[in-house]
């Protein structure tokens, strides 16, 4: 199979891996109890979204990404469970280091994810096939946790390859998965002319219902169209990206160094917030959350976003491009505030979110026209790296605030807003991702039933 603009690489050597159900996975395994029985991970309540349910739920219809109110309809004998975000990453980290002692061409997608390029690592470790079965059996070893592995020529056709491998419904039955799932170079045409048009990286529904307008539902039939007919139903770009890996044409390299493009925190409530004071609290904590990872990263952000849904679900989004890149909590505060000006709160708030984009390593500082008017024309002729020497500062300070929290914890110091009757309570990665938990499920555990 090819197509002008690539060709198919010779070698299966891409893998792609992935951790069947990774969060409800990881719940089975440290609770025995919940072995055969449905389990979702997600927010809990009514406002809450599915992250993750094992098989036994998904025999109910309940998937990933749906709201946690429809999962409960379609299976209300399942265990809910609100998740551990710190958790899961302490696994992921486990499985990333067994990745690591494959190849180090390892490209993280997620915290249940990955590929590898293991082309260079077939001389010791055996052919991809093989290396494939070893990571299966070392991640069991290490974490007792299953997972499928794609092994193809290509990103795209290993990623497909993965979820083939995987444990599929039968009706009202699990159905084992492969394992692994080996596409040669000469079988990437047979594997994907079968494959419905949804699988294709790129195709969302409403793609999908330009393409079954044009009679197309499979893979192969994407390929068969001619690129002209298909460039005028999606455009230009998409036409021939589509084209592409209809064809089987993916030359993407396993990036092991790719960087981070964003970081942000947003959170949905369980009610709808209307008090401005309250919502300018919450990108506060918000802020200052971002702001701890940025410096935890070593990277500044050039450009901050905030991100608001209103009860109705319509979704503004505003940012601002500053001056010089910045990890400031105070310095993103006070943007993000002045963004939230130029949107209209008065319908209440049901997602709020703070991002950081436009980020780099940079640390350089270059004098701008707000800190001529902070220290004076003259201060700064007599003394050009005064806003430097107020930066380092500030460094200082967020360098002191760090440490204290890497000691005693987040909730030892935060900004003063912050502060309530039940102390300091700030926002950290991964709290509250997937929407707002049941406020009547008090356990520890986090653990609901329906």
């Amino acid at each position: 199979m090819t197509a002008a603009g690539g060709s198919v690489p010779a070698a299966p050597g891409i893998l792609h891996v992935d951790m069947d159900a990774f969060y409800a996975s990881v719940e089975m395994r440290d609770d025995p109890t919940l072995k055969g029985r449905p389990v979702v991970v997600g927010g809990t309540g009514d406002r809450g979204v599915v992250a993750a349910a094992n098989y036994d739920a998904r025999v109910y219809g309940v998937r990933s990404a749906m709201p946690s109110r429809r999962a409960r309809q379609l299976c209300p004998h399942a265990v809910f469970l609100s998740g551990n975000h710190a958790h899961y990453q302490e696994v992921s980290r486990s499985v990333m280091e067994v990745f690591a002692s494959i190849t180090p061409l390892v490209e993280p997608l997620s915290l249940d994810e990955a590929f590898l390029d293991v082309r260079g690592a077939t001389r010791l470790q055996g052919d991809p096939a093989e290396i494939a079965r070893t990571i299966r059996h070392r991640i069991w070893e290490a974490e007792r946790l299953p997972c499928s592995v794609g092994v193809a020529p290509s990103k795209l056709v290993a990623k497909l390859a993965s979820e083939a491998a995987k444990p599929h419904i039968d009706g009202r039955r699990v159905v084992r998965g492969l394992g692994v799932k080996v596409v040669t170079a000469a079988g990437v045409e047979g594997f994907l002319r079968p494959l419905p048009i949804r699988a294709m990286w790129g195709v969302g529904p409403k793609t999908a219902e330009k393409l079954q307008r044009l009679g197309v539902d499979t893979v192969g039939e994407l390929a068969d169209l001619p690129v002209t007919t298909l460039c005028g139903a999606v455009g230009q770009a998409q036409g021939h990206h589509l084209h592409l890996v209809a064809n089987g044409i993916d030359d993407r390299p396993v990036e092991p160094d790719r960087a981070a493009k964003s970081i942000s925190h947003e959170e949905t409530y369980a009610s709808d917030l209307h008090d401005l004071d309250a919502i300018r609290r919450e990108v506060v904590r918000m802020a200052d959350a971002v702001a701890a990872r940025l410096r935890r990263h070593g990277l500044r952000s050039r450009t901050v976003t905030i991100k608001v849904r209103t009860p109705s679900f319509d979704t503004a989004t505003r940012s601002i491009t500053l001056p010089r890149p910045t990890d400031n909590g105070g310095v993103i505060t006070r943007n993000a505030h002045t963004l939230l000006e130029r949107v209209d709160l008065s319908p209440g708030v049901r997602l709020l979110g703070v991002g950081a984009t436009g980020l780099t390593v940079e640390r350089s500082d270059q004098l701008t026209f707000e800190d001529l008017a902070t220290v004076g024309p003259a201060a700064a002729e007599e003394a050009p790296h005064a806003p430097r020497i107020h930066d380092e500062r500030v460094e200082a300070t967020d360098a002191a605030v760090d440490s204290i929290r890497e000691r005693f914890g987040d909730a030892a110091i935060g900004p003063a807003t912050l502060l309530g009757p039940g102390g300091l309570r700030r926002r950290r990665s991964g709290e509250q991702q997937w929407g707002p938990d049941d406020p009547r499920d008090e356990r520890p555990s986090g653990r609901s039933s329906g």
